[in-house]
């Protein structure tokens, strides 16, 4: 979503922006914009074209401060005008320049308080309203502005601030969205991920909840929330994009999908048993208490806890109770105090779910497991156990291996809380320790269905509904499925469990409309296979993903491919990957921008 970088240096840091700002476009974003200190004034370009359109505007402007910014549009259309940065000032010339990740929760208040003082509002952002009254308590000492000012603020902001009156400063603050301080040798950056500083500076300070930072040339000072100073931890990071060219592929996401085998390999790596202690020190502690299991996710990774679910209920014998983060906190809960919130989030700095997070924590849950892809990200920093992914850089903004690796972080929980609770027997552990290691060569066999499923892509680029079935566990495969195709495609589609046909979605079913369904060979499937005839007696397509041994064959109105095994409990993983490999091929059937699908954002940083 939307990304920050700013710095301050005695050489041009324009490129070092442009840099940054190229390193987030990944997240998603519809405008962009650069304001720099430059001959005792504030310059700025901004675009609502993409970063390389932006820095082809910049070439000619140098400075040795500035701030720079990637938007994903909130408040306000994308435009020109509301792109950041924003400046303000009332004397004829801007004075302050600002960039924003967040939502302003307040800002009509103070938008109409600012109108009232004389502020002239060219922009429909909240983010104006930080510039205005910031410039309005200006008294010549910018960071103590940026502190009186954040006092006025309600909800969530990570913001970048300079100002014309004090060259080689900047000042950052953050409540809600994550931001970042790299040092370098006399000079220092800010930025919403240690990523936009890779190859400028691997040392970073995180800054926490209500911190104000203030950065000029040879010294970073931060204070607290209550004005106090704060020592925080610099660290070293490896924040590279790893390897990034799209090699034999067109897009990230078809790379992405064929990197599954590695991703899952690479993050079973450290998995030598099925043990407690993959979860972090104090599982060995926390696991045999659990009595119960709450998840807490977003999007993709909702449908990877509720595969959860199934798995943590089946194997360990515990209640799962799987939440939308974003519904979650709006609740009257009942809280109870053995339970293991899980929170799932590839980025790691999904703004529902931390909140969530914390309002499971304000209830006095405090066994807290993060499931995530992101070392250093504000999730893993927040809870006492952690499960780190290796799923690597996911380019792409509809997610598919960090999905197969947080299932894969899951199962592991599922048996580690069975073996912490007595539950799992040695002939289960071996076996699931066995299939685990053969998982990434079963989803190389699977990947080899591709050009099958490139052949049904056709048919579905040209259809403008489709109806997902599974049973299950590959319930929340299907809703997994449904929306992959509906991100990048643009094609409605819906998902059911598939007994639910006949209480309503069976109204839809025409020879028009697709009907995917997931068919493992397991204990619904003779269930499964009552529900497609429904499908087939009102002339419904049927487009069928079987494990070989189904017994379902290719006729009129059933189209069959067939998984090379079936994989029992892990059975999720392998049926996603078709469904990957539909949506994506669909998509470029149909010449969408299949990384960066319209309206989407990778990291979502805003609630």
């Amino acid at each position: 979503m939307c990304g920050i970088v700013g710095a301050v240096a005695q050489r041009n840091i324009v490129p070092i922006l442009v840099e940054g700002l190229r390193r987030l476009e990944y997240r998603g974003y519809d405008s962009c914009g650069i304001a720099v200190h430059a001959d005792g004034e504030l310059k700025r370009a901004r675009s609502v074209a993409r970063v390389a359109e932006l820095d082809a505007q910049t070439r000619s402007m140098p400075g040795f401060t500035g701030i720079a910014h990637t938007r994903w549009a909130t408040h306000g259309a994308p435009s020109t005008a509301n792109a950041h940065p924003h400046f303000s000032g009332r004397a004829g010339a801007p004075r302050i320049a600002l960039v924003h990740n967040g939502i302003i929760e307040n800002y009509e208040a103070l938008r109409a308080k600012l109108k009232a003082a004389g502020y002239v509002f060219e922009s429909q952002t909240d983010t104006e309203v930080i510039a205005h009254l910031i410039d309005s308590l200006y008294e010549g000492d910018l960071f103590e502005a940026v502190q009186r000012a954040v006092r006025e603020l309600h909800g969530a902001y990570a913001i970048a601030v300079f100002c014309r009156e004090e060259p080689h400063r900047v000042v950052g603050a953050r409540a809600g969205s994550p931001l970042v301080v790299g040092l370098g040798d006399g000079e220092n950056f800010l930025a919403s991920d240690a990523l936009a500083l890779a190859g400028t500076t691997d040392k970073v300070i995180y800054l926490e909840e209500g911190d104000v930072v203030d950065l000029q040339l040879g010294r970073v000072w931060i204070v607290d929330r209550d004005g106090r100073p704060a020592l925080r931890e610099a660290r070293t990071v490896q924040a590279g994009l790893g390897n990034v060219e799209l090699g034999p592929y067109r897009h990230y996401m078809q790379k992405e999908i064929f990197e599954q085998p590695k991703a899952i390999a690479d993050t079973l790596d450290p998995v030598v048993a099925i043990d407690p202690l993959i979860f972090g020190e104090a599982a060995a502690d926390v696991l045999p208490r659990v009595d119960r299991v709450l998840v807490l996710a977003c999007g993709t990774s909702f449908y990877a806890g509720s595969v959860a679910r199934y798995w943590i209920e089946a194997i360990a014998q515990v209640p799962v109770t799987v939440e939308i983060a974003s519904e979650y906190r709006y609740r009257t809960s009942v809280a109870h105090p053995n339970t293991l919130v899980v929170v799932v989030s590839q980025s790691g700095e999904t703004a529902d779910t931390l909140a969530a997070l914390k309002h499971a924590k304000s209830l006095d849950m405090h066994y807290t497991l993060a499931v995530c892809n992101v070392a250093t990200s504000a999730m893993v920093r927040e809870t006492n156990l952690q499960f780190l992914t290796r799923a690597g850089a996911e380019i792409g903004v509809a997610s598919t291996k960090a999905f197969t690796t947080q299932l894969v972080a899951l199962y592991l929980l599922a048996n580690a809380l069975a073996k912490a609770q007595g539950r799992l027997s040695a002939e289960r552990e071996n076996n699931a320790v066995k299939r685990l290691r053969h998982l990434p060569a079963a989803v190389g066999s699977v990947l080899a269905l591709e050009p099958h499923i490139i052949a049904w892509s056709e048919t579905f680029a040209r259809k403008e509904n489709a109806l997902f079935l599974g049973r299950g566990l590959h319930y929340p495969i299907a809703l997994e499925g449904a929306l992959k195709l509906k991100e990048i495609s643009y094609i409605h589609a819906e998902a059911y469990p598939a007994g639910e046909l006949k209480h309503g979605p069976l109204a839809l079913v025409t020879e028009a409309m697709p009907v995917v369904t997931v068919a493992p060979n397991d204990a619904l499937l003779e269930k499964l296979k009552s529900n497609m005839q429904e499908v087939c007696a009102r002339g419904g397509q049927l487009y069928v993903f079987a494990d070989a041994d189904t017994q379902i064959d290719s006729s009129e109105g059933v189209h069959v491919i067939r998984l090379p095994e079936h994989y029992g409990d892990l059975s999720p993983i392998l049926h996603v990957v078709p469904l990957q490999l539909l949506a994506y091929h669909t998509a470029v059937a149909r010449g969408t921008d299949v990384d960066k699908p319209r309206n989407l954002a990778k990291s979502v940083t805003v609630e």
